[in-house]
């Protein structure tokens, strides 16, 4: 039987995993999530035997069931291929008390690598079996990583445009340079004077107007989305926690079934869903620690049950968690009010009306799985210093919010003996100047950012990766710069 998706507002609107892919934003601003959880029936010893690739075919599979097994082979194929420079496509590493599971050997290192790699082909896929004629634009926003894998993933596609809005002081200077000497001519990226959150609400609002949708579709266009909102996005996700855990049962690090916890540095909260997915299918994991920066809103939620974003906006040195508004969570609260697209829509209503909701307390009793802590820009940066120092192991400011409150964890539990493995979002080469402030800002800080990243390669024993070489002389191609109010106005330019 066909897995349905449904939307996170309207109980009545369903579509195939192929539809989703392909609307990426469900009606009246809802999110697709499937009508239910597929159990991972599939013994630990086959698992452990697995390729990535061949992981990826055993978890999406039963997600995405309106793919033939020959579409969605291909499409794994295409996607986890030479493009990554490590086999394994995903490498675990063990470091001072946790395993870091290395999710950025993409072409973009970092880890949106490990979705958008495949979300083309997916897309392009979901295109054809649903007949469709118009061009895809797809429109996201991102708070630095999200954008360069998108455009990486998209440039050239037949029969897709791709425009990107971003921050535009609010990414890192390499991230910055990533997106903007993009090569492609169906790519676009434009910066906007504001934060992430108003790119990601101009964004939506352009998804969800309806007059802006028939005037594209007259012009032989329709939206569709690249962000962790798109169940291609988040489905592809799924795999590297269940491939993780397989590897350590067949490397003998843990015992069959014995419990592991996972922990992700979070912004818009895509991530971590992906893992609670997981553990609902049946992945034995104890908790699913969500890790925040200064931004702190997630812990706040987990810890109080009030969602606020009426806050101060910090930019800090872990630039793709500096959110607000966390996207997917939208899928945990669904879950968690009894799959109800009535009280659901009342919180994000609330929530876009007063910038605020409070869950009800037998609803908090749902977020037993999960625990919230965050960490501040000297915690972090103390953390990439001391695994360092007792190391050799250099990890960047994102994955170091994750280890930092890992280890607030530890305490507070008093260690009870589960591993843990802490997903390592981005390649310290991403951060090269924050992550070696941290090592020795006295030492390295008259550096040049190249210089550093150099230098980052020479006491990491780490070559320096190819999307790095690549911009060290690229040319700037995308110079285009508007305030928040006017991007409908420079996609209108860019497509009418």
């Amino acid at each position: 039987m066909d897995l349905m998706y449904t939307s996170t507002r309207n109980a009545g609107e369903e579509a195939t995993a192929s539809q989703a892919i392909l609307k990426g934003l469900a009606q009246n601003g809802g999110l697709f999530v499937p009508k239910w959880i597929p159990k991972l029936d599939i013994d630990l010893d086959d698992l452990a035997r697995m390729t990535y690739q061949e992981t990826a075919y055993a978890v999406m599979s039963r997600f995405l069931t309106d793919f033939t097994e020959e579409e969605l082979k291909t499409c794994i194929k295409n996607a986890y291929d030479g493009k990554f420079d490590t086999e394994k496509i995903a490498p675990m590493v063990r470091a001072g008390d946790a395993w870091y599971l290395e999710l950025f050997h993409g072409p973009t290192i970092a880890f949106k690598d490990m979705a958008l790699s495949i979300l083309p082909h997916l897309l392009i896929t979901a295109a054809k079996k649903n007949q469709v004629k118009n061009e895809i634009v797809i429109l996201t926003a991102t708070s630095g990583d999200t954008g360069k894998a998108a455009l990486a993933g998209f440039a050239d596609v037949p029969g897709t445009k791709i425009i990107v809005f971003y921050p535009k002081h609010g990414v890192s200077p390499i991230q910055e340079k990533q997106m903007v000497t993009q090569k492609g001519d169906n790519t676009f990226v434009v910066g906007i004077r504001g934060n992430f959150d108003q790119a990601q609400s101009g964004v939506k609002k352009m998804f969800s107007d309806p007059n802006l949708a028939k005037e594209l579709d007259a012009a032989g266009y329709q939206f569709s989305s690249a962000n962790s909102i798109n169940i291609g996005r988040l489905v592809p996700q799924i795999v590297y926690y269940v491939y993780a855990y397989a590897r350590l049962y067949a490397d003998g690090e843990i015992k069959k079934g014995e419990k592991i916890n996972v922990v992700v540095p979070t912004g818009n909260f895509g991530n971590i869903l992906a893992a609670f997915y997981a553990k609902n299918m049946g992945l034995p994991i104890e908790k699913l620690i969500c890790a925040s920066n200064e931004n702190k809103v997630l812990c706040d939620f987990f810890s109080t049950g009030t969602y606020d974003k009426n806050r101060e906006f910090i930019l800090t040195a872990s630039p793709s968690m500096d959110i607000l508004i966390s996207s997917n969570l939208e899928r945990l609260i669904y879950n968690i009010a009894g799959n109800d697209a009535g009280q659901n829509t009342e919180y994000m209503e609330s929530l876009s009306r007063e910038g605020k909701y409070a869950i009800t307390p037998e609803m908090k009793a749902g977020l037993s799985d999960f625990y919230g802590n965050y960490a501040t820009e000297e915690e972090a940066a103390q953390c990439i210093r001391a695994l360092y120092r007792e190391t050799g192991y250099v990890i960047d400011t994102h994955t170091a919010v994750a280890a930092a409150v890992y280890g607030k964890y530890r305490k507070e539990v008093k260690d009870t003996g589960v591993q843990a493995v802490i997903a390592s979002t981005a390649s310290p080469f991403k951060f090269t100047r924050s992550v070696m402030d941290a090592v020795d800002k006295e030492t390295y800080q008259d550096m040049t950012d190249f210089e550093l990243v150099d230098e980052l390669s020479r006491i990491a024993g780490v070559a320096v990766p190819q999307a790095i070489e690549d911009i060290r002389s690229a040319e700037v191609l995308h110079d285009t710069v508007c305030e928040p109010d006017e991007m409908e106005s420079v996609v209108r330019k860019i497509l009418c």
